[in-house]
């Protein structure tokens, strides 16, 4: 059987695909998603109709992941892959970028979003844009598009159902963002000042109000020296900001540092590059291993440790 590449503005077809197709439409369609936010994503938008195998699990950093034998196998065999992009897979993406050239459904979901609304990433990652597109929840309900893009073009025979649950999953976000929005006013807006372990934060801060400042850069690849932890010991003292955050997903071990030397407390633990266990519920009711419950506690945690 002869394979197709397929991208967002359309198909060139070759070979008697066809009826391999039918035949897998007969069950869920296999679908293989790489982080935990985009795992959730395409289970909301697929409902019964799929079947996700995430790559990814929770606490797991995307930028320093290695596929392993069982997650080529799992490429290999789904119906449809999607990714982030962006480079936020790292060494992954390059995998991911052969088989979208072997594979017939290969989607980068952030393809939906137009490069005027990303932010380039700064010395050192020349060309390149910060992938944390999900920390605004309105840029991550254009993902939406791609999710159930991909989907139709799997299984034409339940687009509608793709196509009714993306729109009910973009008015939660549309709810999610106004949430945010109004959650974070009780913090001063001199005081709204998030330092965290790495940049993962940009896209949070500029829809919401913040100065983010990461110890390390846009990838947990970067390193910090001395001299960057001097300069955010000084920043913090100077600017005399209540509370620092580490990461799930990044060891915590040289913001602790920074904060025993910056007489700083550590505000508590964010979801950054990964979401929490299904399941995990917080305090507040949220599902921290939902992309949604995963905000809501970002969110609080972070209002409560800068109010």
């Amino acid at each position: 059987m002869l394979l197709t590449t397929c991208f967002i503005g359309g198909c060139t077809k070759s070979g008697p695909a066809s009826n391999t197709t039918q035949k897998k439409q007969k069950g869920p369609i296999i679908v293989t998603s790489t982080t935990t936010m985009l795992t959730d994503l395409v289970k909301i938008v697929g409902g019964s109709q799929v079947r996700v195998q995430g790559l990814m699990g929770p606490g797991v950093d995307p930028h320093l992941y290695k596929a392993s034998s069982k997650d080529l196998f799992k490429l290999k065999l789904a119906d449809v892959i999607f990714y982030s992009g962006l480079t936020l897979e790292g060494k992954l993406q390059a995998v991911l970028e052969t088989y979208k050239k072997t594979k017939k459904h290969v989607y980068a979901v952030t393809d939906a979003i137009p490069r005027t609304l990303l932010i380039k990433a700064g010395e050192g990652h020349d060309g390149t844009y910060d992938p944390h597109i999900w920390f605004d929840a309105s840029l991550w309900a254009r993902c939406v598009d791609s999710v159930i893009y991909g989907l139709s073009k799997v299984d034409p025979k339940h687009a509608d159902d793709f196509k009714r649950r993306g729109a009910d999953f973009k008015k939660e976000l549309e709810t999610l963002h106004s949430w945010v929005l109004e959650s974070v006013q009780p913090i001063p807006a001199k005081k709204r000042i998030l330092v965290t372990s790495h940049d993962a934060f940009g896209y949070f801060g500029r829809a919401y109000g913040f100065q983010v400042i990461g110890l390390q850069g846009l990838s947990t690849v970067d390193q910090a020296g001395l001299l960057d932890v001097t300069k955010l010991v000084d920043f913090i003292k100077e600017q005399k900001v209540k509370a620092i955050f580490v990461e799930t997903s990044v060891n915590a071990k040289a913001l602790k540092q920074i904060s025993a030397s910056a007489g700083v407390a550590i505000g508590g633990e964010l979801f950054s590059d990964a979401m929490g266990l299904p399941g995990e519920i917080d305090d507040d009711g949220n599902d921290k291993g939902t992309y949604i419950g995963m905000m809501k506690y970002n969110v609080l945690s972070i209002v409560k440790g800068l109010k």
